[in-house]
This record gives structure tokens, sequence and C-alpha cells, in this order.
């Protein structure tokens, strides 16, 4: 119980100070916590907490979606779109499926774009 009231301090403290680009950052950890969390609970049958680390998970998923700028001209923002989207479908299927390969398959998708994230940390 101590332990998530400091964590929610710490996430607290961290998001008050954080950059643009930090807050993202901590949006890729918070899902691969919620994913993590999500197959713990799958493989323990305990399906009220599967649904809230889903729920947790798609929420940020979703986050990350409207924090992309596709105005640009670029395909990359919308390429971004369309896996964060494809990431969701597969969110939901493991949902309503039980489907621990369809949380693996987003983690090592989620994996494959914070190691990006993290090369192009501004200075």
């Amino acid at each position: 119980m101590k332990t998530e009231l400091y964590r929610g301090i710490d996430i607290s403290a961290r998001v008050g100070s954080a950059t643009p680009y930090e807050l993202i950052s901590l949006l890729y950890e918070g899902l691969l916590t919620s994913l993590a969390d999500t197959r713990l609970a799958l493989d323990s049958g305990d399906l009220e907490a599967k649904s809230r680390c889903l729920t947790k998970a798609i929420s940020i998923v979703h986050a990350l979606r409207e924090s992309l700028n596709t105005d640009i001209e670029s395909e990359l923002p919308h390429n971004v779109l369309l896996l964060y989207n494809y990431m969701i479908d597969r969110l939901l299927l493991a949902s309503r499926e039980c489907d621990t390969a369809a949380v693996v398959e987003v983690s090592e998708l989620v994996l494959t774009i914070k190691s990006g994230w993290d090369r192009i940390r501004p200075e």
C-alpha cells in the first residue's frame, strides 16, 4: 500500500516538472508498466486486474495518439497514428479473449517506439 502511495507521489512530481518530451517518455513508461501488470493479471487469472490494467493501457495509447502532430508534412506521424490504432485494436482483443500474445506484441511494439524516442532526446 505504501509503495503505491510513494509511486503516485513520485509520478506526480515527475509530471509536474516534465518537459513535453519527458511527458511522452513517462507515458511510454506507464504503458509498459500497465502491459506488464496486464500479463501478470492474465497469468494469475485475475480478470478484474486484467480489465483495470488494460483500461489504463488503452487510455495511455489514446493520450499518445492525441499528442501526435499530424499537421506536419511527413508520413511519420500518420504511420505512428496507424500503429497506435493497431495497438488499441490488439489490446481490445486481449481484453475480450484474454490473449496474452496480443499484450506481448503490443509490449514489443512499445519498446521499439520507446527506444527510438529515447534516441532523439533533446539537449
